[in-house]
């Protein structure tokens, strides 16, 4: 979810333009501010797609360099989906952009982005376990996992209203087919939060992803957790454990 201390800003709706539009790809067209499914302004302005009209979505797999331009995005859009549960995250940019920095840092990481309607409105990451920061290695290196042959899928972030199509099949299927074209990879993995069953502020309605990660081949590893803080809403900095789900290549889709 996130890396070392977090600090609190207080969210808003990014209405500036970067600069040298113009240098960005042709699929670029311009900006919008989508609106979140609870009516509040979900805060990322995002690039607009060409050609592609409201009933359509898209994925667009960026690799090292070619996601610099989209890293302000992704925080955006995880600032907004990681506020609901399990993460309870109360974001801001500069943390996103610390976080985000060890992507735009490595040549192999990925970026893929969803767009419907013209606009980005979903993205999955991932990057080399050996690329990442040593809090993340540290639950491989201590059950003899070599980060070097491990590639680590970073989050999966879409907007609610676009959720229950496949996307996230898609996600898993980019990344898991970005990691075995770099060739030197024994096993994707992720990290999930861990809740409490009876945690008062759980939705009713809520359904965790439990089947969904284990019909793709991944295994949840007890005792091979990932210790991050991140501001919480209505609690404010607080100590979370990830927890590593760990999947052989060649298994499943994507692979």
């Amino acid at each position: 979810m996130s890396r070392g201390d977090s600090r609190r800003e207080t969210e808003r709706c990014g209405l500036r333009l970067r600069p040298a539009m113009a240098a960005l790809p042709r699929w670029i067209a311009g900006a919008a501010c989508i609106r979140a499914a609870s009516g509040s302004a979900l805060a990322v302005r995002v690039p607009r797609i060409a050609d592609m009209d409201d009933n359509d979505i898209g994925l667009r797999v960026l690799s090292g360099a070619e996601i610099a331009p989209y890293l302000d995005d992704v925080a955006r859009l995880r600032m907004s989906v990681f506020r609901a549960w399990p993460y309870l995250y109360d974001g801001d940019m500069d943390y996103e952009r610390e976080y985000l920095a060890t992507y735009s840092r490595s040549p192999e990481s990925v970026f893929v982005l969803a767009a419907a309607g013209g606009a980005v409105v979903g993205a999955s990451t991932g990057i080399p376990l050996a690329h990442e920061t040593a809090e993340f290695q540290a639950p491989f290196q201590a059950r003899g996992v070599d980060p070097g042959r491990v590639f680590y899928c970073g989050e999966s972030v879409l907007l609610p209203e676009w959720r229950g199509r496949g996307i996230g099949h898609a996600f898993f299927d980019r990344r898991e087919s970005h990691a075995h074209a770099l060739g030197r990879f024994d096993w994707t993995a992720f990290c999930a939060v861990e809740r409490d069953a009876d945690d008062p502020r759980r939705p009713v309605q809520h359904r965790g992803n439990e089947a969904f990660w284990r019909g793709r081949g991944y295994q949840r590893q007890p005792g091979m957790t990932v210790a991050l803080d991140w501001d919480e809403l209505d609690v404010g900095a607080t100590s979370h454990a990830l927890t590593v789900w760990l999947r052989p290549m060649g298994v499943g889709a994507g692979s």
